[in-house]
Protein backbone atom coordinates (compact mmCIF):
# COMPACT_ATOMS: atom_id res chain seq x y z
CA UNK A 1 0.00 0.00 0.00
CA UNK A 2 1.14 3.53 -0.83
CA UNK A 3 0.47 5.40 2.40
CA UNK A 4 0.52 9.22 2.44
CA UNK A 5 1.99 10.46 5.72
CA UNK A 6 3.52 13.81 4.69
CA UNK A 7 0.42 15.84 3.80
CA UNK A 8 0.79 18.35 6.61
CA UNK A 9 -2.30 20.41 5.72
CA UNK A 10 -4.48 17.29 5.83
CA UNK A 11 -4.98 14.44 8.28
CA UNK A 12 -7.61 11.95 9.38
CA UNK A 13 -8.09 12.55 13.10
CA UNK A 14 -10.34 9.58 13.82
CA UNK A 15 -12.66 7.11 12.08
CA UNK A 16 -15.64 5.16 13.38
CA UNK A 17 -19.05 3.80 12.40
CA UNK A 18 -18.99 4.93 8.77
CA UNK A 19 -17.52 8.39 9.40
CA UNK A 20 -14.11 10.06 9.41
CA UNK A 21 -13.06 13.29 11.09
CA UNK A 22 -10.58 15.16 8.90
CA UNK A 23 -8.51 18.31 9.27
CA UNK A 24 -8.22 20.33 6.08
CA UNK A 25 -5.64 22.91 7.18
CA UNK A 26 -7.65 24.51 10.02
CA UNK A 27 -11.12 23.29 9.02
CA UNK A 28 -12.45 20.09 10.62
CA UNK A 29 -14.95 18.09 8.55
CA UNK A 30 -16.91 14.97 9.50
CA UNK A 31 -17.69 12.95 6.38
CA UNK A 32 -19.13 9.50 5.60
CA UNK A 33 -16.86 6.69 4.40
CA UNK A 34 -18.29 3.24 3.58
CA UNK A 35 -14.96 1.50 4.35
CA UNK A 36 -15.20 2.40 8.03
CA UNK A 37 -17.28 -0.49 9.39
CA UNK A 38 -15.59 -0.61 12.81
CA UNK A 39 -16.79 1.09 16.01
CA UNK A 40 -14.40 3.46 17.75
CA UNK A 41 -16.98 5.61 19.49
CA UNK A 42 -19.38 8.34 18.41
CA UNK A 43 -17.22 10.93 16.67
CA UNK A 44 -19.82 13.70 17.02
CA UNK A 45 -19.70 13.27 20.79
CA UNK A 46 -15.94 12.58 21.11
CA UNK A 47 -15.02 15.72 19.17
CA UNK A 48 -17.89 18.00 20.09
CA UNK A 49 -16.77 21.59 19.68
CA UNK A 50 -13.99 20.70 17.23
CA UNK A 51 -16.12 19.87 14.18
CA UNK A 52 -16.73 22.77 11.77
CA UNK A 53 -19.11 20.93 9.44
CA UNK A 54 -20.51 17.49 8.84
CA UNK A 55 -22.07 15.80 5.84
CA UNK A 56 -25.36 14.08 6.63
CA UNK A 57 -26.57 11.36 4.31
CA UNK A 58 -30.22 11.15 3.30
CA UNK A 59 -32.12 7.86 3.42
CA UNK A 60 -33.36 8.73 -0.07
CA UNK A 61 -29.84 9.13 -1.46
CA UNK A 62 -27.44 12.05 -1.48
CA UNK A 63 -27.36 14.28 1.55
CA UNK A 64 -26.36 17.75 2.70
CA UNK A 65 -23.70 19.69 4.60
CA UNK A 66 -24.49 20.96 8.07
CA UNK A 67 -22.15 23.78 9.06
CA UNK A 68 -21.71 23.90 12.84
CA UNK A 69 -19.38 26.91 12.61
CA UNK A 70 -18.57 29.54 10.00
CA UNK A 71 -16.92 27.69 7.12
CA UNK A 72 -15.45 29.67 4.20
CA UNK A 73 -16.94 29.05 0.77
CA UNK A 74 -13.47 27.95 -0.33
CA UNK A 75 -10.01 27.69 1.17
CA UNK A 76 -6.60 26.32 0.20
CA UNK A 77 -4.42 23.45 1.36
CA UNK A 78 -0.83 22.79 0.37
CA UNK A 79 1.07 19.59 -0.31
CA UNK A 80 4.73 20.55 -0.34
CA UNK A 81 4.96 22.97 -3.31
CA UNK A 82 1.46 22.25 -4.65
CA UNK A 83 -1.65 24.26 -3.73
CA UNK A 84 -5.28 23.15 -4.05
CA UNK A 85 -8.62 24.92 -3.64
CA UNK A 86 -11.07 23.17 -1.31
CA UNK A 87 -14.86 23.60 -1.30
CA UNK A 88 -17.84 21.78 0.19
CA UNK A 89 -19.40 19.94 -2.75
CA UNK A 90 -22.58 17.96 -3.12
CA UNK A 91 -22.29 14.25 -2.34
CA UNK A 92 -19.75 14.87 0.46
CA UNK A 93 -16.73 15.75 -1.72
CA UNK A 94 -14.23 18.60 -1.25
CA UNK A 95 -12.55 18.59 -4.67
CA UNK A 96 -9.38 16.76 -3.63
CA UNK A 97 -8.33 13.21 -2.79
CA UNK A 98 -5.23 13.55 -0.55
CA UNK A 99 -4.40 9.84 -0.81
CA UNK A 100 -3.40 10.52 -4.42
CA UNK A 101 -0.30 12.39 -3.23
CA UNK A 102 1.78 9.24 -3.74
CA UNK A 103 0.76 9.25 -7.40
CA UNK A 104 1.54 12.97 -7.73
CA UNK A 105 5.03 12.22 -6.41
CA UNK A 106 5.40 9.35 -8.88
CA UNK A 107 4.41 11.53 -11.85
CA UNK A 108 6.61 14.45 -10.80
CA UNK A 109 9.64 12.21 -10.36
CA UNK A 110 9.13 10.39 -13.67
CA UNK A 111 8.69 13.62 -15.62
CA UNK A 112 11.63 15.42 -14.03
CA UNK A 113 13.96 12.44 -14.34
CA UNK A 114 13.09 11.91 -18.00
CA UNK A 115 15.00 15.10 -18.91
CA UNK A 116 12.92 15.53 -22.06
CA UNK A 117 9.71 17.24 -23.07
CA UNK A 118 6.73 15.21 -21.88
CA UNK A 119 3.15 15.57 -23.09
CA UNK A 120 0.51 14.27 -20.65
CA UNK A 121 -3.15 13.41 -21.22
CA UNK A 122 -5.30 13.55 -18.07
CA UNK A 123 -8.62 11.75 -18.66
CA UNK A 124 -11.54 12.10 -16.23
CA UNK A 125 -9.34 14.90 -14.91
CA UNK A 126 -11.75 16.10 -12.17
CA UNK A 127 -10.43 19.25 -10.43
CA UNK A 128 -6.94 18.76 -11.80
CA UNK A 129 -4.62 17.66 -9.01
CA UNK A 130 -2.74 15.39 -11.44
CA UNK A 131 -2.72 18.18 -14.02
CA UNK A 132 -1.15 20.55 -11.49
CA UNK A 133 1.47 17.97 -10.50
CA UNK A 134 2.48 17.30 -14.12
CA UNK A 135 2.62 21.00 -14.99
CA UNK A 136 4.73 21.62 -11.89
CA UNK A 137 7.17 18.95 -13.11
CA UNK A 138 7.48 20.75 -16.45
CA UNK A 139 5.19 18.70 -18.69
CA UNK A 140 2.53 20.00 -21.06
CA UNK A 141 -0.96 18.70 -20.23
CA UNK A 142 -4.30 18.16 -21.94
CA UNK A 143 -7.02 17.99 -19.26
CA UNK A 144 -10.34 16.31 -20.19
CA UNK A 145 -13.49 16.04 -18.10
CA UNK A 146 -17.18 15.94 -19.00
CA UNK A 147 -18.10 18.50 -16.31
CA UNK A 148 -17.52 22.19 -17.04
CA UNK A 149 -17.57 22.90 -13.32
CA UNK A 150 -14.69 20.50 -12.70
CA UNK A 151 -12.69 21.92 -15.61
CA UNK A 152 -13.21 25.44 -14.28
CA UNK A 153 -12.04 24.25 -10.86
CA UNK A 154 -8.92 22.79 -12.50
CA UNK A 155 -8.23 26.21 -14.02
CA UNK A 156 -8.48 27.73 -10.52
CA UNK A 157 -6.00 25.18 -9.16
CA UNK A 158 -3.56 25.82 -12.00
CA UNK A 159 -3.81 29.58 -11.40
CA UNK A 160 -3.32 29.15 -7.64
CA UNK A 161 -0.02 27.41 -8.42
CA UNK A 162 1.05 30.22 -10.81
CA UNK A 163 1.24 27.65 -13.62
CA UNK A 164 -1.22 29.27 -16.03
CA UNK A 165 1.61 30.20 -18.40
CA UNK A 166 2.54 26.53 -18.81
CA UNK A 167 1.28 24.56 -21.82
CA UNK A 168 -2.17 23.31 -20.75
CA UNK A 169 -5.42 22.71 -22.64
CA UNK A 170 -8.79 22.30 -20.92
CA UNK A 171 -11.53 20.32 -22.63
CA UNK A 172 -15.12 19.65 -21.57
CA UNK A 173 -15.72 16.44 -23.47
CA UNK A 174 -16.67 12.78 -23.36
CA UNK A 175 -13.44 10.84 -22.82
CA UNK A 176 -14.12 8.00 -25.28
CA UNK A 177 -15.13 10.37 -28.07
CA UNK A 178 -12.14 12.62 -27.39
CA UNK A 179 -9.66 9.74 -27.59
CA UNK A 180 -11.19 8.52 -30.87
CA UNK A 181 -10.83 12.02 -32.34
CA UNK A 182 -7.20 12.20 -31.18
CA UNK A 183 -6.54 8.92 -33.00
CA UNK A 184 -7.95 10.39 -36.22
CA UNK A 185 -5.90 13.57 -35.73
CA UNK A 186 -2.72 11.60 -35.15
CA UNK A 187 -1.96 13.29 -31.82
CA UNK A 188 0.39 11.46 -29.46
CA UNK A 189 1.10 11.56 -25.71
CA UNK A 190 4.08 10.44 -23.66
CA UNK A 191 2.01 9.78 -20.52
CA UNK A 192 -1.64 9.07 -19.79
CA UNK A 193 -3.35 9.26 -16.42
CA UNK A 194 -7.01 8.44 -15.84
CA UNK A 195 -9.36 8.31 -12.89
CA UNK A 196 -12.46 6.61 -14.33
CA UNK A 197 -15.70 6.63 -12.31
CA UNK A 198 -17.72 3.49 -11.76
CA UNK A 199 -20.60 5.06 -13.67
CA UNK A 200 -20.90 8.42 -15.33
CA UNK A 201 -22.28 10.50 -18.16
CA UNK A 202 -20.39 12.43 -20.79
CA UNK A 203 -20.83 16.05 -21.85
CA UNK A 204 -23.79 15.00 -24.04
CA UNK A 205 -25.19 12.39 -21.63
CA UNK A 206 -23.07 9.53 -23.00
CA UNK A 207 -23.15 6.62 -20.52
CA UNK A 208 -19.91 5.30 -18.97
CA UNK A 209 -19.72 1.94 -17.18
CA UNK A 210 -16.26 0.96 -15.91
CA UNK A 211 -16.87 -2.79 -16.30
CA UNK A 212 -17.80 -2.44 -19.96
CA UNK A 213 -15.78 0.57 -21.05
CA UNK A 214 -12.43 0.69 -19.23
CA UNK A 215 -10.62 -2.09 -21.12
CA UNK A 216 -11.72 -0.78 -24.57
CA UNK A 217 -10.59 2.72 -23.52
CA UNK A 218 -7.13 1.48 -22.53
CA UNK A 219 -6.86 -0.29 -25.90
CA UNK A 220 -7.80 2.91 -27.72
CA UNK A 221 -5.22 4.84 -25.73
CA UNK A 222 -2.48 2.59 -27.15
CA UNK A 223 -3.02 4.36 -30.47
CA UNK A 224 -2.23 7.79 -29.02
CA UNK A 225 0.85 6.82 -27.03
CA UNK A 226 4.13 8.12 -28.40
CA UNK A 227 7.04 5.93 -29.48
CA UNK A 228 8.68 6.49 -26.06
CA UNK A 229 5.87 6.52 -23.50
CA UNK A 230 6.85 7.39 -19.94
CA UNK A 231 3.93 6.10 -17.85
CA UNK A 232 0.29 5.01 -17.91
CA UNK A 233 -1.52 5.43 -14.60
CA UNK A 234 -5.04 4.30 -13.68
CA UNK A 235 -6.73 5.23 -10.39
CA UNK A 236 -10.00 3.73 -9.22
CA UNK A 237 -12.44 4.04 -6.33
CA UNK A 238 -14.82 1.37 -7.63
CA UNK A 239 -15.92 -0.82 -4.73
CA UNK A 240 -14.88 -4.45 -5.13
CA UNK A 241 -12.39 -3.83 -7.95
CA UNK A 242 -9.03 -5.41 -7.10
CA UNK A 243 -5.72 -3.69 -7.92
CA UNK A 244 -4.75 -6.90 -9.72
CA UNK A 245 -7.55 -6.23 -12.22
CA UNK A 246 -5.89 -2.94 -13.21
CA UNK A 247 -2.51 -4.66 -13.40
CA UNK A 248 -3.92 -7.43 -15.60
CA UNK A 249 -5.42 -4.91 -18.02
CA UNK A 250 -2.13 -3.02 -18.30
CA UNK A 251 -0.21 -6.27 -18.86
CA UNK A 252 -2.60 -7.25 -21.66
CA UNK A 253 -2.46 -3.85 -23.36
CA UNK A 254 0.30 -1.32 -22.69
CA UNK A 255 2.97 -3.80 -21.63
CA UNK A 256 2.41 -5.96 -24.72
CA UNK A 257 3.32 -3.04 -26.97
CA UNK A 258 5.88 -1.30 -24.73
CA UNK A 259 7.84 -3.49 -22.37
CA UNK A 260 8.20 -1.84 -19.00
CA UNK A 261 7.32 -2.23 -15.33
CA UNK A 262 3.73 -2.86 -14.21
CA UNK A 263 2.74 -2.42 -10.55
CA UNK A 264 -0.50 -2.11 -8.64
CA UNK A 265 -1.75 -1.64 -5.12
CA UNK A 266 -3.85 0.36 -2.72
CA UNK A 267 -3.52 3.95 -1.57
CA UNK A 268 -4.31 4.91 2.01
CA UNK A 269 -3.93 7.45 4.80
CA UNK A 270 -3.00 6.83 8.46
CA UNK A 271 -5.53 7.63 11.16
CA UNK A 272 -3.97 9.91 13.76
CA UNK A 273 -5.82 8.65 16.85
CA UNK A 274 -4.82 5.00 16.61
CA UNK A 275 -2.27 4.62 13.74
CA UNK A 276 -4.65 2.42 11.73
CA UNK A 277 -4.62 2.84 7.95
CA UNK A 278 -7.75 3.85 6.05
CA UNK A 279 -7.71 2.29 2.54
CA UNK A 280 -8.86 4.91 0.04
CA UNK A 281 -8.58 3.44 -3.45
CA UNK A 282 -6.46 1.44 -5.86
CA UNK A 283 -4.00 2.12 -8.66
CA UNK A 284 -2.34 0.35 -11.58
CA UNK A 285 0.82 1.73 -13.18
CA UNK A 286 2.81 0.98 -16.27
CA UNK A 287 6.12 2.84 -16.45
CA UNK A 288 9.12 2.79 -18.71
CA UNK A 289 12.41 1.72 -17.19
CA UNK A 290 14.19 4.92 -18.28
Amino acid sequence: MKCVDDFYDYEIIDASCGEKLERWKDIYLLRPDPQIIWDNGNLSEKYKGMIDARYIRSNKGGGHWENLKDVPSNWRVSYHDLVFNIKQMGFKHTGLFPEQASNWNFMIDKIKNSKREIKVLNLFGYTGAATVACLFAGASVVHVDSSRGMVDWCKENVKSNCLEDMSVRYLVDDVLKFVKREIRRGNKYDAIVMDPPSFGRGAKKEVWNIEDDLFPLINLCLEILSDRPLFFLINSYTTGLSPIVLKNMLLLTVNKKYKGIVTCGEVGIPIKSNKLILPCGIYGRWESDE
